[in-house]
Order: structure tokens, then C-alpha cells, then sequence
């Protein structure tokens, strides 16, 4: 069971580095508030962790764009496809509990910096890979810094954040994912233009590595937050140092099952329909990647907006009311979307409200995470529930392709996302509403 308090919300900002800020107005409901109140050393870390969550998605959505080129280059049946999607998801939830424990460890700072690295590293791999057994231990392998990212960074911008703003400010760097998405799908038209296939997806995998410039200006500008500061001090005492196994152990055990299990609901859906609407555009609708890229475009414009208004809902209405509404909404969105007959031109428009509904909850997720752990087990409680999560999700873009055999694609996207997201609803009403707590309270 999770003990919070909640303290006032003119608390002042848990890193305590607000220096220059301006006055606050804890009142202020909208959307930028939290921004006006960073100080400057503040909106740095924000603009680190905004685009270290970017590079993340931009890095990850390059495999699904060239699914369909490599599944024809390389004579890859869809259930491997979607294997090698699975396979950089499990990494992932490997590598993001290490890092949450490597960040209660040696800080999250340093922590980001070496996952940024890891997985720029190995998105350069992937662009030499000679076959599809090679891409899949090469995509491996990145997922453990795809994984680590997350867990460092959703746990620096929520230390940094007082408790009336850290919705919107973790659910602002969560809408980093759909700029990230954006610009994986802008590549993709520019490199399938420019290149043929066969060298056109190696050069996106190639422009995944560029990003690792990032880790110069995290070096220099960016500092740990003063809350993680004391834990850590307080932790190079033996004695009081986490163990790796300390989520699982006591009243922890109940708050990191259901943390995972609703992640693994979030993510499933979201992966069902992000892995496989590309394909999906491109085989039960007979659009080719250049064609597809608009409805690609209203689905990603719907998903930036939903991570951006589902921001400002969980701070406004609370954490659970937006992942109750979206979860609810986005079946009926995806049923629509994958069930109906539609014309094309119809389809495009449902784009927006798919993507709105089907990952802006997301935008929760992170500072709810957040307020479930206190400071000295907040990066390994929440890495392991948002990455183990991630990882079980990560089963579902596996079952949709080996399903669409005998199914059909849009049947098998609808049962799987359908289940996340009924997961997802079941899970969170297990779990405590956290709105406008105090980290220190935890």
C-alpha cells in the first residue's frame, strides 16, 4: 500500500534550485504555467529530458516505417516482424529497471547521459546489419538504452517539478514522443524520396545516431535535482542504500504489480496501434509510404495534442479521471477506425481522435509513476513498472502479426488494443489517486 500526503500546492519545487524564478501563482490552470515558473537552470533540464524522450521515439519508430521494406527485402513473415518490435520492448524493460536502479545509485543525470549514448550507439549498428537476424540483436541491444532513457529522465523532470505543476510539465516531455514520432514519419518521406529502398531505411537508422551531440549539452548544462542530491548523500551509507529487490519486498510488492500491470495496459494498446497502422494503411488500404504519410500525420498531430490536453487534465482533474476517460474512449476509437467501413478520405480524419485518445493518457503516466515511490526507490520502483510494463505490452505487436494471419490485420489490432486498454481501466482503480502530492511526503 502507497502512504501519501498531500501537502499545499504552493510547495515550492522539489529539486529547490528555483532560483530566479518568478513568483508563483499555483493557481494559474493553464497549460504553460509551469514553465513560466522554471527558473532557468530548471527549463534547461526540461528541454533535455523533452528531447532525450524525442530521440527516444525517433530512434523506436524508424523499424515500424521500414517494417514493410525489410519484410519484403529480407522475406520476413509478419509474425518475425513484429518479433523484432517485441524483442527491443523486453530489452527495454531489462534495461529500464537497471537504470531507474542505476539513477537511485550514481544520479540521474549520469544516468541519462549513458543511455542517450547506448542507444544512439546501436541505432548506427542497425543501418549495417546484412540480415534480419542481425537487425533483431542489433535492435536488442538498443532497447536497453531505449528502456534506461525513460526511467532517468521521468524521474529528473518529476523531481524538478513542484507538485501543482508536475502533470503538465512530465506530460509536456511525455508529448516529446509525438514530435519524435513526427519526425521518424518526416524521414521516412524525405529518405524513401531522395534513396531507393534498400539504401533508404539503412539511412534512417544511420540518422537515429546523430542525436548523441545531445549528451555535450546534458554534460554541461544540466544538474541533478536537489531532492535526488540528499537521497543520494543518504545512500553512500551502506546501510541505507536500495537494494534492487526492494520494490518487490512489503507494502511496496502490491504498488509495483499494479504499476506494472497497468503500464503493460498503456503500452500494449498504444504498440498494437503504432507498430502495425503503417502496414495496415499500406495493405488492407492499398496507399503506398509516400501516400500514407498524411494519415500518419493526422494520427500523430492527434496524438501530440491528447499528451498535451491529457497534461493538463491530470493535474486539473486528477491522474486517474484522464486514464479512466481516455482508456474508454480510445476502444471506441480504435474499434472504429479498424471495424468500420469507411472510404479513405473518411479514415484520414478518424486519424486525429485515434491518436488523441489512443496514447495521450500517456502523458499521466510519468508523474503518476512518480508520486507511487519515495525519493530513494522513485527510479528503480518507477523504471521497473513503466519498462516491465513496456516490455509485457511489448507482446502485442507479436500476437497482432501471428493473429493477422488468420484474422486479418485490423481485426487482430482491434481485439489486442481493445484488451490493453481494459487492462489499463481495471488496473488504475486499484491504484491510489496522487494529484498535488509532495514528493518529500512520500
Amino acid at each position: 500500500m502507497v502512504h501519501l500526503r498531500s501537502r499545499g500546492q504552493g510547495t515550492a519545487a522539489s529539486d529547490g534550485h528555483a532560483v530566479n524564478a518568478p513568483a508563483p501563482d499555483d493557481n494559474d490552470s493553464s497549460l504553460a504555467a509551469f514553465y513560466r515558473q522554471m527558473a532557468p537552470r530548471e527549463r534547461r533540464t526540461f528541454w533535455t529530458c523533452f528531447s532525450g524522450w524525442g530521440l527516444d521515439a525517433l530512434d523506436f519508430m524508424i523499424y515500424p516505417l521500414v517494417i514493410g521494406t525489410i519484410t519484403v527485402m529480407w522475406q520476413v513473415e509478419p509474425g518475425m516482424a513484429g518479433l523484432a518490435v517485441t524483442v527491443t520492448l523486453l530489452t527495454s524493460a531489462i534495461g529500464g529497471w537497471l537504470a531507474g536502479y542505476l539513477a537511485d545509485r550514481i544520479g540521474r543525470v549520469r544516468t541519462l547521459q549513458i543511455t542517450v549514448g547506448w542507444f544512439c550507439l546501436f541505432s548506427l549498428v542497425c543501418a549495417v546489419t546484412r540480415n534480419f537476424d542481425q537487425l533483431m540483436i542489433a535492435r536488442g541491444l538498443l532497447g536497453f538504452g531505449f528502456g534506461g532513457e525513460w526511467a532517468a529522465g521521468a524521474v529528473l523532470i518529476g523531481e524538478t517539478v513542484r507538485p501543482a505543476y508536475r502533470g503538465r510539465a512530465v506530460g509536456s516531455v511525455q508529448s516529446a514522443w509525438g514530435v519524435g514520432w513526427g519526425a521518424a514519419v518526416l524521414l521516412q518521406a524525405i529518405t524513401f524520396s531522395l534513396l531507393p529502398p534498400h539504401l533508404a531505411w539503412r539511412a534512417m537508422f544511420a540518422a537515429g545516431a546523430v542525436p548523441a551531440v545531445m549528451l555535450i549539452y546534458a554534460r554541461r548544462y544540466v544538474h541533478e535535482p536537489r531532492i535526488a542530491e540528499h537521497a543520494l548523500g543518504a545512500g553512500s551509507h551502506h546501510a541505507q542504500a536500495p537494494s534492487l529487490w526492494e520494490i518487490f519486498s512489503g507494502p511496496r510488492l502490491r504498488t509495483t504489480l499494479l504499476g506494472a500491470l497497468f503500464v503493460m495496459g498503456c503500452q500494449g494498446g498504444y504498440y498494437a496501434i503504432s507498430t502495425w497502422i503503417p502496414t495496415f494503411l499500406k495493405t488492407e488500404r492499398h496507399l503506398s509510404v509516400i501516400n500514407s504519410t498524411g494519415y500518419l500525420g493526422f494520427l500523430i498531430a492527434g496524438s501530440i495534442a491528447g499528451y498535451l490536453t491529457g497534461a493538463w487534465i491530470s493535474d486539473r482533474f486528477g491522474r486517474k479521471t484522464l486514464f479512466v476517460s481516455f482508456s474508454v474512449i480510445a476502444i471506441v476509437a480504435v474499434l472504429a477506425y479498424t471495424q468500420l467501413t469507411i472510404g479513405n478520405d473518411v479514415m484520414l480524419w478518424l486519424g486525429f481522435p485515434l491518436g488523441f485518445f489512443g496514447s495521450g493518457y500517456l502523458a499521466g503516466v510519468g508523474p503518476f509513476l512518480t508520486e507511487l515511490y519515495p525519493t530513494r526507490l522513485r527510479g528503480s520502483g518507477q523504471g521497473f513498472c513503466y519498462n516491465f510494463g513496456r516490455g509485457m505490452g511489448a507482446l502485442f505487436p507479436t500476437l497482432v502479426g501471428l493473429f493477422a494471419k488468420h484474422l486479418g490485420l485490423a481485426s487482430a489490432i482491434a481485439i489486442f488494443a481493445v484488451f490493453a486498454y481494459a487492462l489499463m481501466l481495471a488496473s488504475v482503480a486499484l491504484l491510489p489517486e496522487t494529484r498535488g502530492i509532495a514528493l518529500e511526503d512520500i
